[in-house]
């Protein structure tokens, strides 16, 4: 509206310049906000376009910031009712809410990463509080995983609602619709009932934590060896010494236990703990042992440094893995009947 009207005043009233369109179309738009200079136009037609803009320049000004504001005002709502999209990427999602989910929480934003988390929980209201993004629905939904971010996530923890052995089946249905939605991201979950481990193996589930099993040995050794529970929790929370998971440094790679520990120490300020292989933890190596580059060191330090994170402590989101399947015809299955009958049959 404001160019057309630049238009007709250029072309009635002013020389057909580049700087006089200009000058018109700053005309126009501050005779839409109701403060255009007297005396830029002298005719009948100028007047007119000047009244046309000030009459419906204010219902243009109105609409356009009715619109923003419910735009705002419905973003602001959707949000705060767990109804938007995370929009995040590298990020940790929690699926469910209980006591341990909250420690959890709580523990990672002690993290030096600054890990962001998204939150999926059928609650009237975020229980976790406004560091944590909150997703309101079900962890079995794919489209409140898809508003999580699932796709872009690191990892997803989960988390049973009760205590209940029937609360790990939902907690098997939510391993095995994150694993089909996104099979690349590492997936948590906390097992109430040890008899169904195999389950969530099955459904995928990356690493599991039987909460009961942990305690109840920590205990038992605890009560043979006292103070090993505090060194345990201090090892697993933040501040103070904690375990961290590596990658070789540049220049450890084909050392042997003793050299690459003492190398950890004096370089790094870490103490090698322990080596991942291939899935296999190795606390007691061999004598023809050596480190290789592609080997995860398990150290404890009061901080990373230098060091970097091993693969799978990294908060990166891996691409979708293409896994070839092969279908095999089963062979026909000849029955005692059958033989019993002979060629006719």
């Amino acid at each position: 509206m404001v160019l057309v009207s630049a238009v007709i005043v250029t072309v009635v009233e002013k020389p057909i310049t580049v700087e006089s369109f200009a000058a018109s179309i700053n005309w126009g738009l501050l005779a839409v906000v109701g403060r255009a200079p007297a005396g830029y136009v002298a005719t009948a037609i100028g007047w007119l376009v000047y009244w046309i803009l000030v009459l419906f320049g204010v219902g243009i000004v109105g609409t356009i910031t009715a619109a923003i504001v419910g735009i705002v005002i419905n973003f602001l709502l959707k949000e705060g009712q767990g109804m938007g999209v995370s929009g995040f990427r590298d990020h940790v999602i929690v699926c469910g809410w209980n006591q341990t989910a909250r420690d959890l929480i709580n523990e990672l934003r002690l993290d030096d990463r600054k890990v962001r988390i998204a939150l999926i929980h059928n609650g009237d209201r975020n229980p976790a509080g406004p560091s944590v993004y909150y997703v309101k629905g079900e962890p079995t939904n794919a489209g409140d995983l898809e508003r999580a971010g699932i796709r872009e996530a690191a990892s997803a923890v989960v988390f049973p609602l009760e205590s209940s052995s029937d609360a790990d089946m939902k907690s098997i249905l939510v391993a095995m619709t994150i694993r089909s939605l996104a099979p690349w991201v590492r997936v948590v979950a906390e097992v109430n009932d040890p008899i169904h481990v195999d389950h969530f193996r099955r459904a995928g589930a990356d690493e599991l934590l039987v909460t009961s099993h942990v305690a109840s040995r920590l205990l038992a050794r605890s009560a043979v060896y006292p103070g090993l529970t505090d060194v345990i929790q201090d090892l697993v929370s933040s501040g103070g010494s904690e375990l961290f998971t590596v990658s070789v440094p540049e220049g450890c790679a084909g050392l042997d236990w003793d050299k690459a520990a003492y190398r950890f120490r004096t370089e790094y300020a870490a103490t090698f703990t322990a080596v991942i292989r291939t899935g296999r933890t190795m606390f007691s190596p061999t004598p023809d042992f050596t480190l290789r580059p592609d080997d995860e060191v398990v150290v404890i330090a009061n901080e990373l440094g230098r060091l970097v994170p091993s693969a799978t402590a990294t908060n990166v989101a891996h691409p979708p893995v293409k896994r070839a399947v092969t279908v095999v015809a089963p062979e026909p299955i000849k029955t005692a009947v059958a033989e019993a009958q002979g060629p006719q049959q």
